[in-house]
């Protein structure tokens, strides 16, 4: 009952959103809600600005998306929503969803087609983890390595990171299961596809747990996003996982002896959810900010700024030069197409089931 319920709604909320749309009532201002820092600076340069220039209407920033699961669960209990449209991870635009808090939206008819003719849904493709969510770029958890310490033997499968033997030296993981297990089953001869599957059996955790033993002494585990680039330039650590603008910007902006790693790299998602409860003025803003604002060229426009890739695969040929550094960005994101020939997409709702549980028993096994 309650999942109908909320499916109505919905479908009431977008169609008088939709009329409201088609006879010009929307509102002339809207509060959007990101990260701050250089990530909300891209989407003011490559989205915001030019949308104000378009419509006039007035953006206001706020800088609470690390809060924005509580923040919106407060302000629907008090029936009082003042964000219009809000950037969050895929992970918490899926909670939003259950919970009834963010808007269900229809990809083929609420998004724009991409510029090589494809339909929303086919452009966005796996990306669309869930009804409420809009994607915008992809980053990823990948591997660095120091490129004077390998000799003429450089890493291209994320394996090497299991091969003491032909790359002796400190590695540098994440302190958590996530990911970390994932690796140790593909390097141990699981299929891609079947990771999962294996991974909820009590066999698979042992095994996974098996094959990181054989580098665990060798390990340095990092909690924060900067551990590994510090440790990389520090030369503590051969090679070691972290995100891939991290690395991006000790490869390019600090100039050190670094190389990325791309195979196996583990995409991560961040996008846009409208939540539920506006005025239909203001979702039909929210709307059609999004449709400019998720399109081919908009999404590629980011890529000027900042190293992350663009959701639509339409938008990959358009990525062009870093807007300060005058570099040619595609070689840098996730999406181009040399660096995601074997990526590993991040399967939110099984972790959201078992990251309790195995959390516990990351922690015990690092214990022992």
């Amino acid at each position: 009952m309650k999942v109908t319920m909320k499916l109505m709604a919905t479908s009431c909320l977008t169609l008088t959103a939709a009329m409201a749309n088609a006879d010009g009532h929307m509102a002339n201002e809207m509060t959007i809600v990101s990260w701050g820092g250089a990530y909300s600076a891209s989407q003011q340069a490559a989205y915001h600005d030019p949308y104000a220039e378009k419509t006039g209407v007035n953006i206001i920033n706020d800088e609470s998306s690390a809060e924005a699961v509580a923040k919106l669960r407060a302000m629907n209990e008090a029936g009082n929503v003042t964000w219009d449209v809000v950037d969050v991870v895929a992970s918490d635009a899926i909670r939003l969803c259950d919970e009834g808090l963010a808007m269900e939206i229809d990809a083929d008819t609420q998004l724009a087609d991409g510029d090589d003719g494809s339909k929303a849904s086919d452009d966005f493709g796996d990306l669309l983890v869930s009804d409420c969510f809009i994607p915008q770029i992809v980053y990823s958890t990948t591997v660095g390595y120091r490129s004077d310490m390998v000799g003429d033997n450089a890493p291209t499968e994320i394996c090497a990171l299991f091969d003491t033997e032909t790359y002796p030296g400190k590695r540098s993981l994440e302190k958590r299961p996530i990911n970390n297990m994932e690796w140790a089953l593909l390097c141990d001869g699981v299929a891609k596809d079947d990771v999962y599957d294996v991974l909820e059996t009590e066999e698979g955790q042992a095994q996974a747990f098996a094959k990181l033993d054989t580098i665990k002494d060798d390990t340095i585990w990092w909690s924060a996003g900067a551990d590994t680039p510090q440790l990389l330039a520090d030369g503590e650590v051969v090679m070691g996982s972290t995100y891939n603008g991290r690395l991006f910007a000790l490869i390019e902006e600090q100039k050190q002896p670094v190389a990325m790693l791309w195979d196996a790299q583990v995409f991560d998602l961040d996008g846009w959810i409208i939540p539920t409860g506006l005025s239909p003025e203001r979702e039909a803003r929210a709307l059609d900010y999004i449709m400019f604002a998720t399109d081919t060229q908009r999404l590629a426009d980011q890529a000027k700024y900042i190293s992350y890739g663009p959701a639509r695969k339409s938008s990959a040929p358009l990525v062009g030069k870093h807007a300060e550094l005058g570099i040619e960005m595609a070689p840098h994101m996730p999406t181009d197409p040399e660096n995601a020939k074997n990526t590993f997409l991040y399967n939110y709702e099984w972790w959201a089931d078992y990251r309790d549980d195995l959390d516990a028993k990351f922690q015990a096994w690092l214990s022992q």
